[in-house]
């Protein structure tokens, strides 16, 4: 077993400018690439685990977000980084159309891509750290039992809630390396 560096996506890997869904919306967040490597040095294995309630809502397809997703992990690729997994809930019980409107085990503040990419990746979650940037994020790796929870200020206003539940609060995934005491890039 092995820890996983798990990321949300929206505020965390690419600035959140509301349901992102084409290529051209698509901005990175600074420092994600080199944290990335940092932490794939460290033996971990990284996963993206993010909820897409567009897709739930009608607002762009299952289609439209491998499309993305293919770009995204391409950028990666190219700045020498192989995510280990990419795990999204199309779902929402509320606000989701046709098939999407389900009260699923997978829709953050529930594990249930966190554990699923632990029986995929074979991940000690003890060991492992969740980046995120509200306190859904936070429930699902505690529910998980995923042992560092990050919270990151790039993305939605941060709450106390959030931070309550956070092991640590940070500036932005920049800071992560420094703070676990990995070397950069």
């Amino acid at each position: 077993m092995r820890p996983a560096l798990f990321l949300d996506r929206d505020g965390v890997i690419n600035v959140d400018h509301g349901y992102v869904s084409k290529i051209d919306d698509f901005e990175f967040i600074d420092g994600v690439f080199d944290t990335c490597i940092a932490f794939k040095n460290a033996g971990y294995a990284v996963v993206v685990i993010t909820n897409q309630s567009g897709i739930a809502r009608g607002m762009y397809t299952e289609q439209d977000f491998q499309q993305l997703t293919q770009w995204m992990d391409w950028n990666f690729e190219d700045h020498g980084v192989l995510l280990d997994g990419v795990y999204y809930c199309p779902h929402h019980a509320e606000k989701g159309i046709g098939q999407y409107k389900v009260d699923c085990s997978c829709r953050k503040p529930k594990p249930g891509m966190i554990l699923e990419a632990k029986a995929d990746l074979d991940i000690d979650l003890a060991t492992s750290i969740f980046v995120g940037d509200k306190a859904d994020d936070m429930r699902a790796a505690g529910a998980a039992g995923v042992g560092t929870s990050v919270l990151v200020k790039t993305g939605k206003a941060v709450t106390e809630d959030a931070i309550t539940l956070a092991t640590v609060t940070l500036d932005s995934i920049a800071d992560l390396p420094r703070y676990m005491g990995l070397k950069p890039r």
